[in-house]
């Protein structure tokens, strides 16, 4: 018997070296030895979500949680109208009204709560205000994240640090420096300032050390000894926390619309995961999202409990867009550390790119992070009809184009990463 707990997790494709999906190995394997595999979710990939109604896969559904649990109420906080109000929150405050009322009333009963925002560090972006000189990564095309505890600015890419300055590099102003948005960190922040005794504890990559660490924080929310726990997508699934009973997500939009296909897919699962948290044992649970778009598919299929509405419209857009699972994509990004020869590899291939019936290439253009760790980066994206043969269509195509050794040109079919 193959398992794959969690089929819909992006973690499962291997986007370096050998490039290949866990999951559609496993499935293959299951194959070649004639034994059984269960893809296991409770909010599958739309891939397997299509097979299983399209009957290639056998559909086991489970319709109900573990024992007395019951699935937590989930409700929708319009930031909106929380800012638009005659008594609205000050500027630069992240947990709403309704949120904090929840959260004493939740605190009061003896109760657990959990603060999820999929963002590391205090602030993802610090600029001055007096000449709006913003922080970047000298090596990627991303901004510099504040990590206030270790006074330290960080990118998230490749790893470079530098102190957090008092002035400007720019203009040399001094107390310019402010921090824009919020991360985990700065949730905590807030968070004290209106509950100073409460315990809480920080959850994210930054602040667990590995496994030890991540368990021992773990072992500690279990036992009572955390009354709020903040923390990125490291709490969002897997964990059992009986008296938690109340989950706010501080930025339910965050991730929505990055540009890739899969985007609300994956925002869906994420929300749901998270949303599971709650009322997993004998007390109600109670899901607070908070958004600036309550009308979005996605929110609104969270708070009426309708997955599969949410998939059957997701699957009719991906059919007319020609999108996976219904058509075939293929990554193909150009990399190398002279920005010219890079560019000029890639206007190469998008012109000798060989014109085939229900294939399209787009590109290239640059990459998300059109510069990482040194490196410039330049994208195409082949997109073809599920009868097309895209393995015989990339093989001829790159066969014509004479690629420099300090150039490399990574082909990765079916992505799940647009970045």
């Amino acid at each position: 018997l193959t398992v794959v707990d969690e089929e819909h997790e992006q973690a499962f494709k291997q986007q370096e070296g050998a490039i290949y999906h866990a999951r559609d190995m496993a499935v293959v394997r299951a194959h070649i030895e004639g034994c059984p595999v269960v893809l296991a979710s409770a909010t599958p990939s739309l891939e397997s979500f299509v097979n299983a109604r399209g009957g290639r896969y056998r559909h086991l559904i489970l319709k109900a949680r573990h024992g007395i649990a019951e699935l937590p109420q989930v409700k929708l906080i319009d930031m909106r109208r929380q800012s638009d109000a005659p008594d609205g929150e000050p500027k630069g405050q992240w947990l709403s009204a309704p949120l904090r009322a929840a959260l004493k009333q939740t605190l009061a009963a003896g109760q657990q709560a959990m603060l999820f925002l999929n963002r590391r560090g205090y602030a993802p972006l610090t600029l001055c205000e007096a000449c709006g000189h913003k922080f970047t990564c000298p090596h990627c095309s991303a901004w510099l994240v504040e990590h206030k505890y270790r006074r330290r600015l960080a990118c998230h890419q490749c790893g470079y640090e530098l102190a957090m300055p008092s002035d400007c590099p720019e203009c040399h102003e001094s107390g310019t420096l402010i921090a824009c948005g919020p991360g985990v960190e700065r949730v905590a922040e807030e968070f004290s300032a209106f509950f100073p005794d409460a315990r809480y504890a920080i959850a994210s990559s930054d602040t667990l050390q590995g496994p030890a660490e991540t368990q021992g924080a773990i072992r500690a929310m279990a036992r009572g000894e955390i009354d709020v726990l903040i923390g990125t997508q490291i709490v969002a699934k897997g964990h059992h926390f009986p008296g938690l009973t109340l989950v706010g997500v501080v930025d339910a939009d965050l991730g929505g619309s990055d540009g890739d296909v899969r985007a609300r897919e994956r925002t869906f699962q994420l929300l749901h995961q998270v949303s599971g948290r709650a009322g997993r044992a004998d007390k109600p649970g109670l899901v607070l999202l908070q958004t600036r778009d309550p009308e979005d598919a996605v929110m609104q299929a969270l708070a009426c409990g309708d997955r599969d509405g949410f998939y059957e419209q997701e699957r009719m857009f991906r059919q007319a867009a020609n999108a996976p699972p219904f058509g075939r994509l293929v990554a193909i990004v150009v990399s190398g550390h002279d920005g010219e020869q890079v560019r000029g590899v890639a206007r190469t291939l998008g012109k000798t790119a060989p014109k085939a019936l229900d294939v399209k290439v787009w590109g290239p253009t640059p990459a998300f992070y059109a510069l990482l760790r040194g490196q410039t980066r330049e994208r195409l994206l082949v997109q073809a009809a599920k009868p097309v043969d895209v393995q015989a269509y990339l093989k001829a195509w790159l066969a014509q184009v004479k690629v420099p050794a300090a150039v490399r040109v990574a082909v990765d079919v079916d992505p799940v990463s647009f970045f």
